[in-house]
């Protein structure tokens, strides 16, 4: 049988919002593994990430200040293996940026999952994806998978960038993720390396998802094959 995995994307504007909410509307998911963007990144990010992290029910794996403000969370369901940080080119007055990886395995099927958070400048979206994509291809693993907020619309440059790269929307038919309350645009996603498979793929609908942050979450269960 192909191995399943139950990923969440989530930008948690820094916990700003309600840290509480945040936290039930993660449980109420019971992801594998959470891609955080916006995650805690200043005074007590480390504490403030692993509070999350076990306010949720997981645990940290990598990622916050060093990585810009992405982070990945894990559920002990699946084995982690290969962390990876990186940093991406700085452009001048705009936001570090970066990724945060790592391999995991169920049933013996090991997964790259990656975590970024595109800029709001069209141009250094467009340059940050090439590196993502780089980033990625270092990290030995027989699939992939990149989510985040790319603060673009599918079909803008950076979608068709990580396309191009073998990375595909696994949920082109989903609803919008921003804002959270009155949601309008597409621009969370998951992404997925050929043969995987999203056997669901939804954006997140709960009671304290609009206390939560000012994005909804995306949840996904991935088949992925042999």
């Amino acid at each position: 049988m192909p191995a399943q995995f139950r990923v969440l994307t989530y930008n948690v504007r820094s916990l700003r919002d309600d840290a509480a909410a945040v936290a039930a509307v993660v449980r109420s998911c019971d992801p594998d593994v959470v891609f955080l963007q916006e995650a805690p990144r200043f005074c007590r990010w480390r504490s403030k990430l692993a509070k999350l992290a076990r306010e949720c029910g997981l645990l940290y794996v990598t990622g916050g200040r060093t990585t810009g403000g992405v982070a990945l969370l894990a559920n002990l369901r699946v084995d982690v293996h290969d962390l990876r940080e990186g940093l991406l080119s700085k452009h001048p007055g705009l936001h570090q940026r970066g990724v945060a990886a790592a391999v995991v395995a169920r049933s013996d099927e090991r997964l790259l999952v990656a975590s970024t958070h595109l800029g709001l400048k069209a141009e250094e979206r467009a340059t940050h994806a090439a590196e993502v994509l780089t980033l990625m291809l270092r990290v030995p693993a027989p699939h992939a998978v990149l989510a985040g907020d790319f603060n673009e619309a599918p079909g803008a440059p950076a979608w068709r960038a990580f396309q191009a790269g073998g990375l595909r929307d696994l949920g082109p038919e989903s609803g919008v993720t921003f804002p959270a309350r009155v949601p309008r645009k597409r621009i969370d996603g998951i992404l997925g390396s050929p043969g995987i498979a999203a056997v669901e793929y939804r954006v997140v609908d709960h009671p304290l998802v609009e206390r939560a942050s000012d994005h909804r979450p995306v949840l996904a269960v991935l088949q992925v094959p042999r």
